[in-house]
């Protein structure tokens, strides 16, 4: 009698232990308010675009600048024509090593701590991210390789992370994500080294910020080399099997064959994505084409432009270029 009792404890146990596996955290507070402007792109009407992505990010009185750019001084130059104030901006998340999105950190860190000495004095990164990343001539080709020395020495610190961390409520830095689906969407010619040996660089550190609302999930990447549907399946893991609400930022999907594009928008519209606003390295053709699979429209799905906007309750402003 015993030891049924013992084993019947033990599957009940099992079976908890299940079901909160798939349970979102049960501490997770909904974000109330949420915007992310970008500032960076590649396309832009009156301010000016680059091969590059940047976006301010304001959630429940908190704000987060989400990659830097590439140009030095871009951000900045942006921020001042759409008149945003980047001063009390503490924390910055790099998305990965790529000189696109790591190139305006110093300049935003000098100018800026003028001002406010805690200005851009966080930096969230994903595990990995300061790898070397090695040509063909053995060169490190890692965008923060010398960067990361220079932020150091003005008191900022790195925070590297290896698994998914709530910020704040209902704010999620994702950590590396994992990749069951094969979504190989980076460009070829760097390598990692691993025990000796070299593998091709896939840049393991991508990782988003995930927004857990009442609405859905909302999902930035900056060019989501973990893949789109890899990052979706892992969002709807670390928060809970919800329709994706909006999808912001780009995802390296220009160069993409018409049969990923339509796998990619079949599984987008099967996870519910609702808005879109594609950016950077999606690529022109692959948004329209995103736009038809999931049967999305010109207000919902849009071609980001400096400026542009997704605000919680309110939608996409695509501003005059992409309306």
């Amino acid at each position: 009698m015993m030891r049924f009792l013992k084993d019947s404890w033990r599957s009940a146990a099992l079976v908890l232990a299940m079901v909160a596996l798939l349970l979102p955290p049960a501490h997770a507070k909904p974000v109330q308010a949420l915007k992310i402007t970008v500032l960076v792109t590649n396309l832009s009407e009156d301010a000016q675009g680059e091969w590059g992505y940047s976006a301010l990010v304001e959630v429940d009185g908190h704000k987060i600048l989400y990659d830097t750019g590439a140009s030095s001084d871009l951000v900045l130059k942006n921020a001042k024509i759409l008149h945003i104030d980047l001063s009390d901006v503490e924390d910055v998340v790099l998305s990965h090593n790529h000189w696109d999105h790591v190139g305006g950190l110093m300049t935003l860190r000098h100018d800026l701590m003028a001002q406010n000495p805690k200005a851009m004095s966080r930096v969230h990164v994903g595990a990995r991210v300061f790898e070397p990343r090695l040509n063909a001539a053995g060169e490190d080709r890692n965008g923060l390789k010398d960067i990361r020395d220079q932020y150091l020495a003005t008191g900022g610190v790195f925070i590297v992370h290896d698994k998914p961390t709530e910020l704040w409520p209902g704010v999620w830095f994702a950590g590396p994500v994992p990749r069951p689906n094969v979504e190989k969407n980076w460009s070829p010619g760097l390598s990692l080294k691993v025990a000796d040996t070299l593998i091709e660089d896939n840049v393991p550190e991508d990782s988003p910020l995930l927004f857990e609302t009442d609405q859905g999930t909302v999902i930035l990447t900056g060019c989501g080399h973990a893949g789109v549907i890899n990052i979706v399946e892992y969002a709807r893991q670390i928060l809970g099997p919800k329709p994706i609400h909006a999808l912001v930022g780009g995802i390296h999907l220009f160069a993409a064959s018409d049969q990923q594009l339509e796998w990619t928008g079949a599984k987008l519209k099967e996870y519910g994505l609702e808005a879109l606003l594609a950016g950077h390295c999606t690529g022109l053709e692959a948004t329209f084409r995103l736009r038809a699979a999931t049967g999305l429209t010109r207000k919902t799905a849009v071609v980001s432009a400096v400026g542009s906007s997704y605000t919680l309750g309110k939608g996409i402003d695509p501003r005059k270029l992409a309306q």
